[in-house]
């Protein structure tokens, strides 16, 4: 993992946020969004339920569960308003954003500098997640180098997309989202998936129906900030959002919820615990 103080990619995400600061320091009235929140007394954000531990649809309710609905339910309360979730999915979770049908997105999707062309992000990251490889065992995929030239399963719009092509030569082969992905893996569709670490260690560990398959390699594909989305020209939702999640990180609400959800705290959020702790709120 990253060290915060020496890692080139936060470095590039601080760069990334000189513009976006000044900007936000001009008085200006509130954005849209932020105006709306406020007025409705409700926050309404995209949310991807691809599995434990990130989230699922609880059969005996119907409510949406797991870690993007704590966050999302952490946000709503540090913002002292009501939360409404809506499940979006890879293919989709950029244009409900831009479409309106939600305020923000919790929704496993790790910054990089082209989706911080489009949209805007909260600064401070609430985490950090690489990519993991799942193959049937005996395959003959060990490592990341192994899926040169063979097709490999992936979410559309995934980040780990241009990485897989461009630096393994692996065949992508895009669908709508984790599910379909990994039902086309079973059908030997593609050697391999490649979804969120946490995510796919979880179902080869605890999950009998992929008792025959296996996580390939122990390194993550290009771990990434994790943040929380929103459109370009929010600033006071932008800024809202960001003393929100810097007090996770000062209380260590963070590290519990991930916990609880059965998560190991990456080396990146204990520093940044370390970070933020020793700040007074």
């Amino acid at each position: 993992m990253h060290s915060l103080e020496r890692s080139p990619l936060l470095h590039r995400l601080a760069a990334a946020l000189c513009a976006v600061f000044s900007l936000a320091a001009v008085p200006a009235h509130a954005d849209a969004t932020f105006d709306k929140i406020k007025q409705r007394g409700k926050l309404v954000v995209g949310v991807i339920l691809s599995g434990p531990p990130f989230g699922t649809i609880d059969p005996a309710t119907q409510k949406h569960i797991g870690y993007n609905v704590e966050l999302s339910e952490g946000v709503a309360k540090g913002l002292g308003v009501a939360l409404e979730t809506i499940q979006v999915q890879p293919s989709n979770r950029v244009q409900f954003l831009q479409q309106g049908k939600v305020d923000i997105l919790i929704a496993n999707m790790q910054w990089t500098q082209e989706r911080g062309e489009i949209l805007s992000f909260v600064p401070t990251p609430f985490e950090e997640v690489g990519g993991a490889a799942i193959a049937r065992k005996g395959s003959g995929i060990a490592r990341w180098e192994d899926v040169k030239g063979k097709p490999v399963c992936v979410s559309q719009g995934s980040n780990f997309t241009k990485p897989l092509a461009e630096q393994y030569g692996a065949q992508i082969k895009a669908f709508r989202g984790q599910p379909e992905s990994l039902l086309a893996l079973k059908g030997g569709n593609c050697v391999a998936a490649v979804h969120v670490s946490p995510t796919l260690r979880d179902l080869v560990d605890g999950n009998a129906d992929w008792k025959d398959f296996e996580i390939v390699s122990p390194r993550d594909l290009i771990p990434s900030p994790s943040v929380i989305w929103l459109r370009k020209g929010e600033a006071d939702t932008q800024a809202a959002l960001d003393r929100i999640v810097q007090d996770w990180h000062r209380t260590g609400w963070l590290i519990g919820v991930e916990k609880k959800n059965g998560m190991t705290p990456t080396p990146l959020l204990r520093q940044l615990h370390e970070k933020f702790r020793k700040i007074p709120a």
